[in-house]
């Protein structure tokens, strides 16, 4: 339990179809400072695939995904 990240917003992007639990993650990540761990909650199975990509891509730090009932969280820490 020590190891887990204390998330400092949820991004409820529950209910929407690819591209928007990404898209809702780029609109918020790009408002708040490095450091800040945000909760993508998506119930579109892509955002598993898609929202680890753009981490990768941009050089933003993927820290986690978990399957929850009905919906992914995918955690992200802001790097840069």
């Amino acid at each position: 339990m020590g190891d887990e990240k204390k998330v400092d917003e949820v991004v409820d992007a529950r209910g929407l179809y690819c591209p928007g639990p990404l898209m809702e993650l780029i609109k918020t990540i790009q408002l708040k400072p490095v450091g800040t761990i945000l909760s993508v909650l998506s119930t579109d199975e892509g955002s598993v695939k898609d929202i680890p990509a753009w981490l990768q891509k941009v050089g933003q730090e993927h820290v986690g995904t978990q399957k929850k009932e009905g919906y992914w969280d995918v955690t992200v820490r802001k790097v840069k």
